[in-house]
């Protein structure tokens, strides 16, 4: 009997060291951590200015839907709004509008521009993205299916109401 309650102090203290060991052993960082330590210091708030616009005050600058295709609103929020385009129930790009004033550079990168599109500075990133600087909003458009070209990327990137968001 006095065998058996020694058992049970043993296997007690013998977890509590074992808790105490590991609770104090260093952690050994995760893949993630980096990336929670860089968003841990930034300001708060400082994703979206004060002046921003509101993302549904963009809705009505987006081209209408016809020929075929949809226009899906997918996002809004203060300073962005963003809408899918579909067709035959596919993805074959999304539309955005942003005001620039909440990103740090934004509008300057489009200051070397040679490219214009609607009579507005136009950038290509990579092989599917569009984008042209209204003001201070940037109207860009995303391929999501290979078939819809740059080309096709400026003709919609005409079809937004650039003169009526020119003059939000």
């Amino acid at each position: 009997m006095i065998l058996h309650g020694g058992r049970r102090v043993l296997a007690a203290f013998l977890l509590s060291v074992l808790l105490l060991t590991t609770s104090c052993a260093a952690k050994t960082p995760g893949r993630f951590d980096q990336a929670q330590q860089d968003s841990s210091r930034q300001k708060s708030g400082q994703a979206v200015t004060k002046t921003a616009t509101q993302g549904s005050e963009f809705n009505k600058f987006f081209p209408k839907a016809g020929d075929g295709y949809q226009r899906v609103y997918t996002q809004e929020k203060k300073g962005f709004a963003e809408a899918k385009l579909k067709k035959g129930g596919k993805d074959i790009a999304m539309l955005s509008i942003s005001d620039t004033s909440s990103i740090s550079g934004a509008a300057a990168k489009f200051a070397k521009s040679t490219k214009k599109i609607g009579g507005y500075p136009a950038l290509e990133v990579g092989n599917t993205q569009t984008a042209i600087l209204v003001g201070k909003y940037q109207v860009k458009v995303l391929s999501r299916d290979p078939s819809f070209k740059a080309s096709d990327r400026a003709d919609w990137l005409e079809k937004f109401n650039l003169s009526g968001l020119a003059k939000l």
